[in-house]
């Protein structure tokens, strides 16, 4: 996706730890019209596939997931990295762990919210080791639901997780692949 490509030359910035900053449009600050085109494009790739929920982890990942269900018209589901007192009753859990953060969450999701009849597409902002796409799995397994794929708006190919999901078998869809990328700025896309 050539707008998006454009947005992280413009805008992204990369630190070390191979950490790319994207949040002045992404994940802190939000740009709803590139979002809309995201969402657009999700919907353009897994047209073949008859979505009926989005599933996304907290926090960076909701806001995307949100515009692109528009597009799909259902509704989204987020996995919560910690247990609160208005999550009452049984949850699908998985351990996670943040390539960013650098620790292991537990996400749950109330279990009403996903059921063998679901159909489900994950949404995220990132991949790059494919941890979270791992747990976030675990949860559509556990729940008896079909996972249709993952939409990713920016994928890391320099790491493996993208290559080791896609040799599992995940249908995986990133709308810009980072080829490398340097702390002197310089991105390379596939």
């Amino acid at each position: 996706m050539e707008l998006l490509k454009e947005r992280i030359r413009k805008d992204g910035k990369v630190r070390s730890g191979n950490v790319l900053k994207v949040d002045s449009f992404l994940n802190h600050q939000m740009d709803i019209t590139l979002f809309e085109e995201i969402g657009k494009e999700f919907k353009r790739r897994f047209s073949d596939c008859s979505i009926t929920k989005i599933l996304t982890i907290e926090s960076s990942g909701i806001g995307i997931a949100c515009i692109a269900a528009q597009s799909f018209g259902v509704p989204v589901v987020f996995a919560k990295k910690n247990t609160t007192k208005n999550i009452d009753g049984a949850v699908f859990s998985a351990q996670i762990e943040s390539f960013t953060h650098g620790r292991v969450y537990n996400v749950v999701v109330a279990r009403e919210y996903l059921s063998p009849n679901d159909n489900i597409l994950i949404i995220d902002d990132f991949l790059a080791n494919g941890k979270a796409l791992i747990g976030l799995e675990q949860i559509v397994k556990k729940s008896g639901a079909s996972l249709a794929g993952a939409g990713i708006v920016i994928e890391k190919g320099f790491q493996n997780g993208g290559k080791e999901l896609r040799e599992a078998g995940m249908r995986i869809e990133s709308l810009a692949v980072i080829k490398s990328m340097s702390e002197d700025g310089k991105i390379e896309f596939e």
